[in-house]
C-alpha cells in the first residue's frame, strides 16, 4: 500500500468519526433549565399562557433587615411583597414572597429570575424559585 492510499484511508476514517460525533451531538437531549421545564409542564397541563397571570417568587433571607431591604427594592420594581419569619430554618429565618402579574414565557421570566437571584445572593440570601399564583388552577 502506498502513502497516498494510507492517507486517503486515514482521511476517510477521520471524516466518518466527525460525522458520527456530530450526529451524536444532535441527538443528545437538550438540557433545559428549571424555568423552561416548569413553563412546558404548565402548558402541557392545559394552562393558557397567552394572558398575564400572577407569578409568586420565593426568596430566603438571613436577617430581618436584609429581607426588608430586598422587599423595598422589589416594591419599587412593581412587585407586591410580604416578609415573614420562618421558624424551621436556621440559615434563612426570613422569607420574602414577591408577586408580579406578567406573561408567563421564558423571554419575560428568565430575566426576572436572573435579577432576583443576583439581588438576593448579593444580600446573602437564597433564591427559591417561582410558581404560578393561587388564582391559577
Amino acid at each position: 500500500m502506498d502513502i497516498f492510499t494510507s492517507f486517503l484511508i486515514a482521511a476517510a476514517g477521520i471524516a466518518v468519526w466527525r460525522i458520527a460525533y456530530q450526529l451524536r451531538l444532535m441527538t443528545r437531549p437538550e438540557k433545559k433549565d428549571w424555568d423552561t421545564q416548569l413553563i412546558e409542564r404548565l402548558r402541557r397541563s392545559g394552562m393558557s399562557l397567552f394572558t398575564p397571570i400572577e407569578v409568586d417568587f420565593f426568596l430566603a433571607m438571613p436577617a430581618s433587615a436584609t429581607a426588608e431591604t430586598i422587599a423595598a427594592v422589589l416594591r419599587l420594581e412593581g412587585y407586591s411583597v410580604d416578609v415573614s419569619a420562618v421558624s424551621d430554618s436556621n440559615d434563612y429565618p426570613y422569607s420574602v414572597h414577591a408577586r408580579h402579574v406578567m406573561h408567563l414565557n421564558i423571554e419575560t421570566l428568565r430575566p426576572r429570575t436572573r435579577r432576583l437571584a443576583e439581588l438576593v445572593v448579593a444580600a446573602g440570601g437564597r433564591y427559591d424559585g417561582w410558581a404560578p399564583g393561587p388564582s391559577i388552577s
